[in-house]
């Protein structure tokens, strides 16, 4: 059993969800697919949700597609993680990306109610 260490670092994670071009969204699901690099994106995500909420203007719509196509991409082990992600701060740029996470269903899929 070897440990494989992740391409990237959280920076370029959050350059990334930042751009959300077709070649990032590739890269991004690609390292998603890797259990070892769940802690380097979730660094990434923080980094990214830390720099929009800095930012001088906010951009709530580029965080909710983010958080949509994160939560649509990410696999079941990580939803539980983005939402506490998304929960993390009350700052408008975290509800936005909560919002957009929410909306993709991600955790209804991952963890589906139980018919009771």
């Amino acid at each position: 059993m070897s440990s494989v260490s992740p391409i990237g670092s959280r920076e370029t994670v959050a350059e990334g969800l930042n751009s959300l071009s077709d070649e990032k969204q590739a890269w991004l699901t690609l390292l998603m697919e890797n259990p070892a690099s769940d802690d380097l994106i979730l660094a990434g995500l923080h980094l990214y949700l830390d720099q929009a909420s800095e930012a001088p203007f906010l951009n709530s719509l580029k965080l909710q597609k983010c958080g949509e196509w994160i939560g649509n991409a990410a696999p079941a082990r990580l939803q539980i993680r983005l939402s506490e992600a998304a929960k993390s701060s009350q700052h408008p740029a975290y509800q936005a990306f909560k919002d957009g996470l929410t909306r993709s269903g991600g955790m209804e899929r991952a963890y589906p109610k139980a018919p009771v």
